[in-house]
């Protein structure tokens, strides 16, 4: 008798850990895109201290736009995803090789690519929400 009373009501499911709105590419896209300005302003500027700084905060911005593809790839995306975009694996590695060249480079161009990797992760993230 007690087992029924505590038994459940209603059985839920869900394919995430939360509801799917918490993620969203565009927080890798915006530390990126701050990895990239750094990169563009350590460029016009000689100052050693300047550059000491944004060296610092570039590699921070960096290292949270790896969490966040990472995040991406380890709680959102689901095996359908991958067997529906069997690339997505590789991107991500990409990606995140990417964001760890950019960590370590002045170079904008640098910056710039891991900008396009993670439109592409994009691209592919807003596709799985429609369907």
């Amino acid at each position: 008798m007690l087992s029924r009373l505590f038994a459940p009501k209603v059985k839920v499911s869900a394919h995430c850990d939360l509801p799917c709105g918490v993620y969203d590419p565009a927080q890798a896209r915006i530390e990126a895109e701050s990895v990239k300005a750094i990169q563009d302003k350590m460029a016009g500027n000689d100052d050693p201290h300047f550059q000491a700084r944004a060296t610092v905060i570039k590699e921070q911005r960096a290292e949270l736009a790896k969490h966040h593809v990472s995040v991406l790839w380890s709680d959102y995306f689901k095996p359908p995803h991958f067997e529906k975009y069997p690339e997505l694996h590789q991107l991500v590695n990409d990606t995140l090789k990417a964001l760890s060249a950019a960590k370590g480079s002045t170079d904008p161009a640098t910056g710039q690519k891991a900008l396009d990797y993670i439109a592409q992760i994009d691209k592919i993230f807003w596709e799985t929400k429609k369907a």
